[in-house]
């Protein structure tokens, strides 16, 4: 007798695991998710982006130069469309613009009160301009991205991180960028 009971609950469990592999799908296709990238909602007929550089409203140097440079990238690598200089002869212009850049010690040092980890926020504003119609496509008054970076104390191990703080955050700002034109969220 007992046996026959094993047998039913795993019966039933097989049942239940065949039911949710099949039911699964159905309610994440429902929901209306789709893979990024798929859903472009640029015109058809577009084949060049401009992309000037961003307009630098900060005290940082190159900042400008590193998110116009990942921006570019991720244009050239995740898109179809030619990246140009000129933006009279392209179909669209991407402007953008570094509002702001804070940095904000989050840790310290128990023993002696000194900084260890410091958090960066910058502040950037995009838009996207049809050349043809001078509309704009997408625009963005207040993209947000953070990081944090390790700040030394040994001084013989020392070395800036600031840099490749920022230069993590011109990646997740274009990688963001591109998603979001693609997709006109």
């Amino acid at each position: 007798m007992r046996k026959k009971s094993n047998k039913a609950v795993r019966a039933g469990r097989n049942l239940a695991l065949w039911f949710a592999v099949l039911v699964a799908p159905l309610a994440v296709v429902g929901c209306g998710y789709h893979v990024a990238g798929h859903a472009s909602q640029l015109p058809s007929d577009w084949r060049d982006i401009a992309v000037p550089a961003f307009k630098n409203d900060t005290t940082t140097y190159r900042i400008e130069q590193r998110m116009t440079e990942a921006v570019i990238r991720e244009f050239i690598t995740r898109t179809k469309y030619r990246v140009v200089q000129d933006p009279k002869s392209a179909d669209a212009v991407l402007h953008g613009e570094v509002l702001s850049i804070e940095t904000d010690p989050v840790l310290f040092e128990a023993a002696t009160g000194e900084v260890t980890t410091m958090l960066v926020v910058v502040h950037t504003k995009v838009e996207l301009i049809d050349n043809k119609t001078e509309k704009s496509i997408y625009k963005n008054d207040d993209m947000v991205f953070r990081d944090e970076y390790q700040i030394s104390t040994d001084v013989k191990s020392f070395f800036q991180e600031e840099d490749p703080a920022l230069d993590r955050m011109s990646r997740d700002l274009a990688s963001h960028l591109v998603s979001n034109v693609l997709e006109n969220f």
